[in-house]
């Protein structure tokens, strides 16, 4: 099934390939499983020394753990399986002061599971094969960041060609090493194709993906494996148009470039004729009201926070209506938004150009309350549990319910309640250890008196919350 996807203009940092670090001579390092075809696929993207009998509940996946095996529980393979389950990329084992050699019933478990076991010598302190996982990040990234923007240079020279839009479609697809597809309006006509031939299974996987995301209520973007490509399809200025990209080995780097080019091609090939958005920016700043300026709508307000770029994101969602100049991205869209990984995104209901006030405030609490669950987006809904209650009555329960709580309390139980109770997923929303939660919620049952474990209370308190959430949000008159 195809995913929903996004393209940042800012490529996150690449991980580190297990065989660059067995290629550092200076390291020392040695393979005593996962040391053939598996190796270099396998990334490195942290690196976490520890000595306890069971780490992985501090593990948050692709790290190379370290460890001299002080605490090693016999039962070798529970072990293992545990670091597996909690998602490490390897294991490092050092030799001295604890064991002389790696122990064979480890070495037996991580083959067994899969895991890539390497042994550290003597010489070598886990500091160093730290500090060199950074730096050959550090030198990744610069890699990437590089490659982004001569791309974006070389994206901007094709679409100033004559002929822009094959000119850029061939530009992006051989900076891919890939192929590119740009399939018009209501996928009537084949469309234009440039860079590497792909096998029919990939071509059809690919056609069927344009189709998807070109349907009105199509997703923002959404992505697709077959025949050993990977497949990604954004759809351009919200008017039916998607550009397609396949390449054999998607790098950090590629969402970005695609996210460059698929804002070109949306300046090159949407047409805003002077009714839609662009004449609404003239006609607001000639003198004109926002009721006056605008269509008829329906419009969303959209609220968003995340690392990427505002414009890529307002390509996304076919808007040019977009402010970014404060912690939040701001826009205004005829399109009603889906989910954008690397965004967290709140909505207000759909709304004619005279209630955008309202909407406003609705997509902003609409975010917070995203935020809050750590959801990708959330949407202003009306009625619910919430019409069935008087506001002011809502909000004096919600005060003297929790009223025993400090504010640092508070924010613990909300972040735990959004996380279902995980200890794990807390800790790691609040960057705290997760016995830190663990002291404070038992600190929240005490001064409630209340079973944290009753879904009722759970409940109760979550409406509280909530209730509490949207007096601090709500605007001021």
């Amino acid at each position: 099934m195809p995913a929903t996807s996004s393209a940042s203009a800012t490529p996150p940092t690449p991980g580190v390939e297990l065989a660059a670090l067995l290629a550092d001579r200076e390291l020392g390092l040695r393979a005593l499983t996962g040391a053939g075809e598996r190796a270099p696929a396998v990334a490195v993207h942290a690196v976490h020394a520890s000595e306890m009998a069971d780490p992985s509940p501090y593990l948050l996946g692709g790290e190379l753990l370290l460890t001299a095996g002080a605490q090693l529980e016999a039962d070798a393979d529970a072990y293992v399986a545990r670091l597996v389950a909690a998602g490490a990329a390897a294991l490092g084992f050092g030799v001295a002061p604890v064991y002389e050699e790696v122990p064979p019933e480890l070495a037996a478990a991580c083959a067994r599971h899969g895991l890539p076991l390497l042994e550290v010598p003597p010489r070598t302190p886990f500091t160093a094969v730290a500090r060199t996982v950074w730096r050959l990040m550090a030198e990744a990234r610069t890699r990437e960041l590089r490659r982004v923007t001569e791309a974006q240079q070389s994206l901007a020279a094709a679409a100033a060609r004559p002929d822009p839009v094959p000119a850029l479609l061939r530009r992006l697809a051989a900076t891919l090493g890939g192929h590119a597809t740009l399939l018009p309006a209501g996928g009537q006509d084949p469309g234009r194709d440039a860079g590497r031939d792909l096998p029919p299974e990939a071509a059809g996987a690919l056609a069927a993906l344009l189709t998807r995301v070109g349907a009105p209520g199509g997703p923002a973007t959404a992505t697709d494996a077959a025949a050993g490509w990977q497949l990604t399809a954004y759809p351009l200025g919200g008017e039916g148009q998607v550009l397609g990209v396949a390449v054999p080995d998607r790098t950090p780097g590629d969402h970005a470039i695609t996210a460059i080019a698929a804002v070109l091609l949306t300046l090159l090939t949407t047409h805003r004729p002077a009714g839609t958005e662009a004449g609404a920016l003239t006609r607001l700043l000639l003198g004109g009201s926002p009721a006056e300026a605008l269509g008829p709508g329906p419009w969303h307000v959209v609220h968003a926070r995340g690392t990427g770029d505002p414009r890529a994101l307002a390509a996304a969602l076919g808007t040019v209506l977009v402010d970014a100049r404060g912690e939040e991205v701001r826009l205004l869209a005829e399109r009603e938004p889906g989910p954008l990984p690397g965004w967290r995104l709140g909505v207000s209901a759909p709304a004619g150009p005279g209630a955008l006030a309202g909407a406003e405030a609705q997509a902003r609490r609409a975010l917070r309350r995203a935020e809050a669950a750590r959801a990708p987006l959330a949407r202003h809904t009306a009625g619910g549990l919430d019409a069935l209650l008087d506001p002011a009555e809502a909000l004096t329960h919600a005060r003297e319910l929790l009223a025993p709580l400090a504010p640092e309390q508070v924010r613990t139980l909300r972040a735990w309640l959004a996380h279902h109770g995980s200890w794990d997923r807390t800790a790691a929303a609040l960057g705290v250890h997760r016995n830190t939660v663990r002291q404070r919620v038992a600190r929240c049952t005490a001064l409630l008196g209340r079973d944290l474990d009753d879904p009722d209370t759970r409940m109760e308190l979550w409406f509280a919350l909530r209730t509490l959430d949207r007096q601090d949000n709500s605007p001021v008159t």
